[in-house]
């Protein structure tokens, strides 16, 4: 059974994910049919280590577990990154004290080919449009500059260097702390359109 299939759908209700497409992406409420590929994907040490949250490792129960835990978190918004209908990682919005953050990773596979950009812009535009909020701050590890440049080509200005604590190191290591305002976003709305399709 794909992801697709009506399995997602009682899931997609439960949790008032709405379904999200793009050019090339779907984003969606993740379901029990993404768990042995959200174990495949995320239980990749080059992932983790760039994730606040991911343990490591991160097998069939740790995606479980995830998968129930984020259709249950109040005010937490998380979508399944589909290509073709084949989970390729994972998109959201946390709700923090401090705002509401950003967050996404990709499978490896699936780096360098412009994925995660499509996602996090159309996480943000659901985040200013459905749900209303004023301002989205991300982050980064000072070492992957990829994710850098993923936030600062969805309009993310750098706001400076923070220690967070990296789940899978069982450590601190620097952040590069980014922050994105409604005025920005809706300078840069030429990005295209994204459609709501649930």
């Amino acid at each position: 059974m794909t992801p697709s299939e009506d399995v997602s759908a009682p899931t997609r209700q439960r949790c008032g994910i709405p379904v999200l497409k793009t050019e090339r992406l779907t984003l969606r409420a993740p379901c029990d049919g993404d768990v042995a590929t959200l174990a495949a994907l995320a239980n990749d040490r080059r992932i983790a280590e760039n994730t606040l949250r991911i343990p490591q490792p991160f097998g069939v129960a740790e995606a479980e577990h995830f998968i129930d835990s984020v259709n249950r978190r109040d005010g937490e918004t998380c979508f399944a990154v589909a290509l073709d209908d084949a989970l390729i990682g994972v998109c959201g919005i946390d709700p923090r004290e401090d705002g509401p953050e950003v967050g996404y990773w990709l499978g490896v596979p699936y780096w360098g080919q412009g994925y995660a950009t499509e996602a996090v812009r159309a996480v943000i535009d659901d985040a200013f449009g459905r749900l209303d909020h004023a301002m989205l701050q991300s982050g980064a590890r000072v070492s992957n500059p990829a994710s850098r440049r993923v936030l600062e080509k969805c309009g993310f200005q750098w706001t400076g260097v923070r220690l967070c604590r990296i789940r899978a190191i069982n450590s601190a290591a620097p952040i590069d702390r980014f922050r994105l305002d409604r005025g920005l976003w809706a300078s840069l709305k030429s990005w295209g359109q994204v459609k709501r399709v649930a």
